[in-house]
């Protein structure tokens, strides 16, 4: 399938580029058929609305999982912290907002379910077999390991694990990705269907 980014697309803050949004909402086309989806980090929303939109013509829900405090490498004083997402207040990140807003804004709150909680939690009692599982959380091994061991059983045969950031090279970017991407391929129970810039898209054998 082919992705329109809504008009207010460039404006929106995250970190997925343009390729992998394609690829990304193709994967996520063929999923949905399977059974829901399952992204873990919405951040502001900019992957979550490339993954509802390339939904529109189905009946598949989208769960965004994120507890919207931000990632380690969001928070004061490191390298991605966006001082607009601070909330004085409580003296935390708070990204929740400014996703619901951007949902809005592109038309598609009906078509998502924003679980507002850790991923360990959320999958202490989690049902639901999956047709795409969007592993996109925090980058340190603990977060990466923790959501792909409580993630990955949940695929159906067939289904896509999608990892972001997955850099073989140290020097462009952090290891822990990488790591649950070799993790998935070791385990046996995933075969490698593509490689798109930094998003590494698997199949559930």
């Amino acid at each position: 399938m082919s992705f329109t980014p809504p008009p207010f697309w460039r404006d929106l803050k995250g970190f997925l580029a343009d390729d992998e949004a394609v690829a990304l909402a193709g994967a996520a086309a063929s999923a949905c058929a399977l059974g829901p989806l399952l992204e873990i980090g919405s951040y502001c929303g900019k992957s979550t609305i490339c993954l509802a939109q390339a939904m529109a013509d189905s009946n598949a829900l989208l769960f965004a999982l994120d507890h919207h405090r931000g990632s380690e490498e969001h928070q004061p004083g490191e390298f991605f912290h966006d001082p607009e997402l601070f909330d004085e207040a409580v003296e935390q990140m708070d990204t929740f907002r400014e996703f619901r807003r951007n949902l809005e804004r592109a038309g598609l709150s009906d078509r998502v379910v924003p679980l507002v909680t850790t991923s360990e939690l959320a999958a202490r009692h989690w049902a639901t077999p999956l047709g795409m599982v969007f592993i996109d959380g925090g980058h340190s091994l603990d977060a990466a390991l923790t959501d792909y061991r409580c993630w990955a059983g949940h695929l159906v045969r067939g289904g896509t694990l999608a990892i972001h950031d997955v850099y073989p090279d140290a020097a462009s970017g952090g290891q822990a990705p990488y790591a649950v991407y070799r993790l998935a391929l070791e385990s046996g129970l995933f075969r490698e269907r593509a490689r798109i810039n930094s998003l590494a898209l698997l199949e559930r054998l």
